[in-house]
Order: C-alpha cells, then sequence, then structure tokens
C-alpha cells in the first residue's frame, strides 16, 4: 500500500513534465508541421530542387573591336592619330547604322557562354594612355553613353620612365576606374615582345638598345607582361584579365606566357569580325588611323547588314604555310616579296583567296591552284617597322584565316628581295 502511494506522485509528475513539452512548440513550428503533413486525400508535395541554368545566348553574334590612339585637332602623325571630329563622327554612325556598343567584359562573358549580346556588336578600345582619351575621346564616349577599354602600358604613364607631358596620370586613371571604365594590359615598355628582337633597356636614367635572349629575355618578359599587370592591380585595386600585344607582334611563346599570367583574352590589330568560335588569344581589332578612313567603313560593313549567322573562322598557323617572310623574321628590304603555301590546308576556292598587308589594305596577290601558292611583290614601301600580313579563303564552303607578321630593318631601301651581302 505504501508503495502504491509512493508510484501515484512519480506518476503525476511525469505526466505534468510531457504536458509541458508539448506547450512549448511555437504555434509556427505546429502550422509548419500541419502543412508539411498533407491529409491523406490530398496530393502529395514534393519540394523543387532549384535548378543553375546558363543563359542562351546568340551563338550566330558578331563583333567588331576598334582600336584608337590619340584624339588631336592636327594631325601629325596619321598612323596614330585622329581628329575629335571624325572620331564623334565614327560614334554615331555606330548608332544611326544600329550597332550597339558593348563592354570588354559583355564580349567576353559572351564568349564564355555567361551573357547575350545584341546579334551586331562593337567594342571600343584605346591604346597606351594619352591624356586626350581621358579629356577628348571620354566626353564623346559620355555622350553616347558608350562602354570602352584603355590598354595601358605602364611605363607610358606621366611619371613612369616613358610618360610626358601628352601621357594619362595614375589620378586620371583612377577617376575613370571610378566611373566604369575597363582598364587592361600594354605590356611594361610597349616593345616587341618576340625573343630575339633589339629592344630598348633603360637603367639607372641610361637606354641602351641591344638584343635579349634565353634567360635575359625570360626575366625582361616578366616585368613586360607579369610585372606590368600586377602594378595596375596595384596602383588601381583592378583586376585585369586582358592583353593587348604591343604592334600586334606574337608568337606562341609570346601567348604561353599572357595566359600562364592570367590573361584570359590577348589581343592583336589584325582587324576581323570576332564570332563565339573566335580564339581568345589573338583576337583582332580594326586599327583605327587617320590616313586610312576606310579602315572604319570596311569594319561597320563586315556586320551593318548581318543579322547574324556569321561563318565561324578556322585559323590556320603560319608555319604550316611556308610563308615568306617568315613569322618574326626582319628584312632588308622595304619592298619583299610575301608568298604562302596553302597547300595544307585543302582544297581551296581560287577566287576566294584574299591577301592584307598592314599599310596597304588588300592587295592584288597571284594564286596558283598548281601549286597552292599565293604571292604579292610588294610596290609600295613600306614604311612602318613591323608588318603584318592576312590571308583568307575558302575551303570546302569553310572560311580560314592565317595572319603572321615580319620586321622591317630600320632604314631599308627599296629591293625585291631581302638578299643578304656578299661574304667577305
Amino acid at each position: 500500500m505504501i508503495i502504491r502511494f509512493a508510484i501515484l506522485p512519480l506518476f503525476l509528475a511525469l505526466h505534468l513534465s510531457m504536458c509541458k513539452k508539448q506547450e512549448s512548440v511555437s504555434p509556427s513550428s505546429q502550422q509548419a508541421n500541419a502543412s508539411a503533413t498533407p491529409a491523406v486525400a490530398s496530393t502529395p508535395v514534393v519540394a523543387a530542387s532549384p535548378k543553375i541554368t546558363k543563359p542562351v545566348v546568340d551563338q550566330t553574334a558578331q563583333v567588331i573591336i576598334f582600336c584608337y590612339h590619340r584624339l588631336v585637332d592636327k594631325i601629325r602623325y596619321p598612323g596614330t592619330e585622329i581628329t575629335p571630329a571624325a572620331f564623334e563622327a565614327q560614334m554615331k554612325e555606330l548608332k544611326d547604322r544600329g550597332i550597339t556598343v558593348i563592354s570588354m567584359q559583355d564580349l567576353l562573358a559572351w564568349k564564355r557562354g555567361e551573357k547575350n549580346i545584341p546579334p551586331r556588336s562593337a567594342v571600343v578600345t584605346f591604346d597606351d594612355g594619352w591624356k586626350s582619351q581621358y579629356e577628348v575621346a571620354w566626353p564623346i564616349m559620355k555622350k553616347y553613353g558608350y562602354p570602352f577599354t584603355m590598354f595601358i602600358y605602364t611605363e607610358g604613364v606621366r611619371g613612369g620612365s616613358l610618360g610626358g607631358g601628352e601621357a594619362i596620370t595614375w589620378e586620371q586613371l583612377a577617376d575613370m576606374r571610378d566611373n566604369g571604365v575597363d582598364i587592361e594590359g600594354h605590356s611594361a615598355t610597349h616593345q616587341d615582345l618576340r625573343e630575339g628582337h633589339t629592344i630598348t633597356l633603360i637603367a639607372g636614367g641610361k637606354r641602351s638598345r641591344t638584343k635579349v635572349t634565353g634567360p635575359q629575355y625570360e626575366q625582361w618578359m616578366q616585368n613586360e607582361v607579369v610585372g606590368s599587370k600586377q602594378l595596375l592591380e596595384q596602383r588601381l585595386g583592378i583586376k585585369v584579365n586582358c592583353f593587348a600585344v604591343p604592334f600586334g607582334n606574337y608568337n606562341e611563346h609570346v601567348k604561353e606566357i599572357a595566359r600562364n599570367s592570367g590573361y584570359e583574352a590577348m589581343f592583336t590589330v589584325y582587324g576581323q569580325p570576332i564570332t563565339f568560335t573566335s580564339s581568345m588569344d589573338s583576337i583582332g581589332r580594326y586599327a583605327i588611323e587617320a590616313n586610312k578612313p576606310k579602315v572604319f567603313e570596311d569594319a561597320v560593313k563586315m556586320i551593318a547588314t548581318s543579322t547574324g549567322g556569321g561563318a565561324a573562322v578556322a585559323e590556320v598557323g603560319a608555319k604550316d604555310l611556308a610563308t615568306q617572310p617568315a613569322d618574326g623574321e626582319t628584312v632588308r628590304t622595304a619592298l619583299p616579296l610575301i608568298k604562302a603555301n596553302l597547300s595544307a590546308v585543302g582544297q581551296i576556292e581560287p577566287g576566294s583567296v584574299q591577301m592584307r598587308v598592314s599599310g596597304l589594305g588588300v592587295v592584288p596577290a597571284n594564286y596558283d591552284p598548281k601549286s597552292g601558292t599565293v604571292s604579292y611583290q610588294v610596290t609600295q614601301k613600306l614604311h612602318e617597322k613591323s608588318c603584318g600580313v592576312i590571308i583568307s579563303a575558302k575551303s570546302q564552303g569553310k572560311k580560314v584565316e592565317a595572319h603572321w607578321t615580319f620586321g622591317i630593318e630600320e632604314g631599308a631601301a627599296g629591293g625585291a628581295s631581302p638578299v643578304p651581302p656578299p661574304k667577305k
């Protein structure tokens, strides 16, 4: 009997404890549990897992990229200058023709398949870092609401070893950065980056001309490609993912160094419409110069009437074409014979072969279907230190293209071919 009375209080205490636990459950929890447990007659609700999808991008869109340098009222160097009036007229023409100016980063996002762009687009870039780009070009770009990219070589900024009174300042670059302007790399000293070429070394305020090879060349390249990138990122607090090659001169080793340095895209000055499948390490730009107004018109015509559907271009390496002069070679004549053998490309449609030479445009090259050789004897003296060649053709309905560059020795005279002097 005593045991029975002892157990009774224990049982009552346990019962009261369980009641309190049930009361402590919040109304919101009860409501959530009730909604999560449907009635027997209801259809079970299964929570859908979130789907991560990429946007559908227009892979037939095309982009043209323009490259500008100085904007001046009085043209002294027509190869790198244009008047403000001519520049603004070109920007207006893009708008009038319905060509959308997009940012460089939007272009790269499209190439990665992450963002769509209009079917006919353009990207505007400025090279080197002249103060006229800040004082003259930027207000015009603001007027039209156009984004653009600045490719800067760091020793050319005012205060650097090559930066004079016409150079942009770090403060001006910071102002542009703060207002959404894209700032990218263009080397440290703006020289030919290929090994074996004569370059200017600057040490202790003194300059010397020399050829660098081997370990000395690799060390120099680290500063030109990597060091300049790091300096831009540190001084401006930005991420640099694009690299414009000085003069458009490069080879496979230059591309490899740029790629290993963290550059996502590399740009040249060999203009061509950019498609979804265009290579990211040799993106062509149309260099706009006062003495070549037709370049802008030709570029615009390439996509002005297009609604997409641009055919992909297959790029052929210059080494496969046995070019003359060879890629990277320096010749001793300003009137060279330019040749390439297209046999390795496959069956070529004879009427489709076209050769472009920097400074001359499309030239009347001869194509021999039997040998597969296309050739052109330059008749107008080439004045630039570097010459670029672009050959395009159709093979089995597909467009193929090759380009290479060669140097011209300073003070080279006219002559049919680079004949070496007789040995003594």
